[in-house]
């Protein structure tokens, strides 16, 4: 079941984004994900803003492969550098349709 992971992230301080931006994306793919976003271009239209100073939306093929990429070794000083340099929100959230009403969507799962 395809899920997606969100990343708010609000900066606090740049030194770890170089490192982060060239070597983190890599390590997704080596774990099925794909980043489908990542922008600082946040419009809010509806609620309070958010805080983030970057959103990113990665796309894995299961909440499997996105657990292997945040355990995996090597990412591990990047998400220190980027828990020191930020304040994250990280979100897993799968394909289905809680209402169970969007035919492309999987329905409502199982309890």
């Amino acid at each position: 079941m395809t899920v997606y992971l969100i990343a708010e992230v609000k900066i606090t301080d740049e030194a770890w984004i170089p490192d982060y931006v060239a070597h983190v994306h890599e390590i997704a793919a080596r774990h099925n994900g794909r980043f489908l976003s990542r922008s600082g271009n946040v419009e809010t239209i509806e609620g309070p803003p958010s805080e983030g100073t970057v959103i990113s939306l990665l796309e894995f093929p299961s909440r499997e492969d996105v657990l292997a990429f945040a355990d995996d070794p090597e990412y591990a000083p990047y998400g220190a550098a980027r828990r020191q340099g930020s304040i994250c929100h990280y979100r897993l959230i799968d394909d289905t349709d809680l209402a169970g009403a969007i035919p492309y969507l999987v329905g409502p799962a199982a309890t």
